[in-house]
């Protein structure tokens, strides 16, 4: 890897304030050589919330993850829980691509025996549940949820921290969590506040996710091309 590298991070939804608000927060704990770009769909949805909006969603991570490819990104991180379009994002990038759900759920997997995701709205926890199945930790990890919509979260997620410590000391007394993971990309506000008020480590996943990235580009690792994430031989009209 070259001593500097740039990493899109796609948000699946239209929301461009929100596509905003997770670059800031992922330049925080960025290193100092990577660039950030953000990716938003031009058309879509406004927020990742069914299984309909996975679809428009996925749509929309392929045409930022090509347009990145004629940018030249090193590398990607949906921010989207419940990854949505990452494996299809796998086939079609150069470069490394992970999901901010796998990445949070591998890094609290490092840390913490048992841990406990608290997604939002409600319905979207069998998301959750499909990449937790999908990385083997169903033994380790449970998923509960607050329902509140995404739209909620892109002007910030403080006016969120009483219900999702609520949900995390639940994690705590019934699920035996050890870590929390922050199930939506515009959680970042509750972090600090969340592990002072619980006593455990809080995982975001667009953090873990950024670093991850980092950490693939620097090993000069990328995805396998033998098999499931060949190169597809269609682009469709991901290609315009």
């Amino acid at each position: 890897m070259a001593a500097e590298s740039t990493i899109m991070i796609v948000n699946p939804n239209t929301a461009t304030a929100m596509t905003e608000a997770i670059v800031a927060a992922a330049r925080r704990v960025a290193s100092p050589g990577t660039t950030l770009l953000g990716g938003t769909p031009a058309s879509g949805v406004s927020a990742v919330e069914s299984n309909v909006d996975e679809v428009w969603g996925s749509v929309g991570v392929l045409e930022q993850v090509h347009r990145g490819e004629r940018l030249g990104v090193h590398g990607y991180l949906v921010a989207c829980f419940g990854d949505t379009g990452v494996a299809a994002a796998k086939e079609l990038a150069a470069g490394p691509v992970v999901g901010m759900t796998e990445a949070a759920l591998l890094t609290a997997a490092l840390i913490a025996t048992r841990f406990t995701v608290v997604t939002m709205p409600r319905r979207t926890r069998e998301q959750s549940h499909r990449v937790v199945r999908a990385l083997g930790l169903e033994h380790r990890c449970a998923i509960r949820a607050v329902d509140v919509g995404v739209a909620e979260v892109a002007g910030g997620s403080a006016h969120l921290l009483d219900v999702f410590a609520e949900q995390g000391r639940a994690a705590l007394d019934e699920d035996g969590a050890e870590a929390v993971v922050l199930g939506c990309a515009g959680l970042t506000e509750l972090v600090e506040p969340l592990t002072a008020a619980l006593g455990v480590p809080v995982v975001e996943g667009v953090a873990a996710g950024v670093r991850l990235v980092e950490s693939l580009l620097a090993l000069g690792l990328s995805t396998s091309r033998v098999g499931s994430y060949a190169a597809p031989e269609r682009l469709g009209p991901v290609a315009r």
